[in-house]
């Protein structure tokens, strides 16, 4: 090689060029740069709940580390969790899945992964209502798969219609993604919505159904868990059910999910897992098994302070000009139109023409974070969660309505 030569670089791979982050943590990522410069940043960007871990969960724990489980652990999760999340989704969804019809994995996140990787050839197509959290179209795109949208839009409740999902089926479509209570909308349903929604997929007998349950506690309609795995029971060869720790214990960087389905899927996933990660941490398990089994009064607390967060955002983005916001029955996240600030200047000269744009110019020039909605498949919104603090919420909300009321 001469001293004008430049050495080659080794490439990467092709799908990389699908891969993107996802927004809601690139809009954290920024945030978390502007408190570094010093500024009095609010992120209402991500979907972390503020609570502490259960105290049962730490503990257990602590025990399991002290009592030497530390070794490497089976792929698809220590029979003890297992055991634990069986009776969950007995308890919770009315659901009895024999242990080799559940896994466990690194959060919910894995799940989806493994359950695409282990399905999905190129051109294979995932129906995703929209709004939709971006993971499942990110992770479909990276894998070789084509993402088909259904509108979802804020007249209809954020809800999927029967009719709207039986027309974007094809012979191609490989799964349908369900996602209620829902991220970014928190719209759910009731057991006669997801009925009329099964009725769709018996017609379809060639198409997986991934139900997405990770907010199934966190409604604040008086119902239940409302799964298409116990309404529709005739599908269950075909409806994987994912859930975990996270939301509902508050549990996100121990990254516990699990799932339950058909029996060989399982397992196909399994194999998945085991070239990515293989078990997953030991520690991490007998936490996530503490918490399913411990006495659930917890949870109520914790729903309860959502739902009064609820409607406290809810009303005070109301006062917001330019700014409509429907009243979610779940998870918490809040997902407004900001369709009356479009074609408006900020205060600090910023032309807003966009959602992203009003995304953007909240974060600099109010120092709140959210979410564009574009990112979840549907425009002009923001997704804002309310999975913090009372004052924090009270004074992000001040803010962006000063923002509001400044544009031109």
């Amino acid at each position: 090689m001469t001293a004008t030569e430049s050495p080659r670089v080794p490439a990467l791979a092709s799908r990389l060029g699908r891969a993107e982050a996802a927004a809601a943590v690139q809009m954290s990522t920024r945030a978390r740069e502007m408190r570094a410069a010093g500024h009095d940043v609010i992120s209402l960007a991500i979907g972390e709940p503020d609570f502490p871990t259960p105290l049962v969960a730490i503990e257990a724990a602590d025990r399991a580390a002290r009592d030497g489980l530390t070794k490497y652990p089976p792929v698809e999760g220590v029979p003890s969790l297992k055991e634990a999340v069986r009776r969950k989704f007995r308890r919770d969804q009315k659901l009895d899945f024999g242990l080799n019809q559940i896994m466990v994995s690194n959060g919910g996140k894995q799940a989806i992964f493994n359950a695409f990787a282990a399905t999905i050839d190129d051109g294979d197509e995932v129906v995703i209502p929209a709004p939709y959290w971006s993971s499942y179209a990110l992770t479909a795109q990276f894998l070789g798969g084509v993402t088909v949208p259904v509108s979802c839009p804020a007249n209809n409740g954020f809800h999927l219609r029967p009719e709207d999902l039986d027309a974007a089926i094809t012979p191609r479509t490989k799964w349908v993604v369900l996602n209620a209570p829902n991220n970014p909308t928190g719209a759910a349903y009731s057991a006669e919505q997801i009925a009329a929604l099964a009725d769709v997929m018996r017609r379809h007998p060639h198409v997986w159904v991934f139900s997405d349950e990770i907010y199934e506690h966190l409604r604040y309609d008086g119902q239940g868990s409302v799964s298409i795995a116990a309404v529709a029971p005739d599908l269950a060869d075909r409806v994987v059910v994912m859930s975990g720790v996270s939301k509902t214990y508050a549990m996100t960087g121990w990254r516990i999910g699990f799932v339950g389905g058909p029996a060989g899927l399982i397992r196909a996933m399994a194999v998945v897992q085991s070239h990515a990660t293989a078990g997953i941490s030991t520690v991490g398990q007998a936490a996530a098994a503490a918490a399913l089994d411990a006495p659930q009064a917890m949870v109520a607390e914790m729903v309860a302070a959502y739902h009064r967060r609820r409607d406290l955002v809810v009303r005070l983005l109301r006062q917001a000009p330019g700014v409509t916001c429907a009243v979610p029955e779940g998870a918490f996240y809040v997902f407004p139109s900001v369709a009356g600030c479009i074609g408006r200047s900020s205060d600090g000269g910023r032309l807003i023409e966009t959602d992203r744009d009003f995304a953007m110019a909240l974060l600099e020039e109010q120092h709140v974070a959210v979410v564009h909605g574009a990112a979840f498949g549907m425009s002009p919104h923001v997704r804002i969660s309310y999975a913090t603090d009372d004052a924090s919420l009270e004074e992000a909300c001040a803010r962006i309505i000063r923002f509001c009321e400044a544009l031109t």
